[in-house]
């Protein structure tokens, strides 16, 4: 007999139906699946349920944490523009003032 290739919400969808009930004899006559096959899927299921709360694999605290460097990033650009025009401002005002002893 042929195997039917599931896709994944349907695999989720009987793993979810199979914890919800526990019973994989009923569960398996019901998909036409072998309880090895159910077992593996629900193996894969719990072990990647976390990533249910990641955002593009990303956990929320990893998204906190990329915003705050983004941040501080922009700190860094504002503190630095800041000082170039501090030592450009310094360096005029020394050559205007060598140039005013020089008179």
């Amino acid at each position: 007999m042929k195997q039917k290739r599931r896709d994944a919400k349907e695999k989720a969808r009987i793993v979810i139906e199979y914890l919800s009930t526990r019973r994989a004899e009923e569960i398996c006559n019901k998909y036409g699946i072998h309880q090895n096959q159910l077992y593996r899927w629900r193996d894969e299921f719990l072990s990647n349920a976390h990533k249910t709360f990641e955002v593009n694999g990303i956990t929320k605290k990893e998204q906190k944490l990329i915003r705050e460097i983004q941040e501080l990033k922009s700190i860094i650009g504002d503190l630095t523009l800041e000082l170039k025009k501090r030592k450009t401002s310094y360096i005029k005002k020394e050559k205007d003032d060598e140039n005013d002893r020089g008179k």
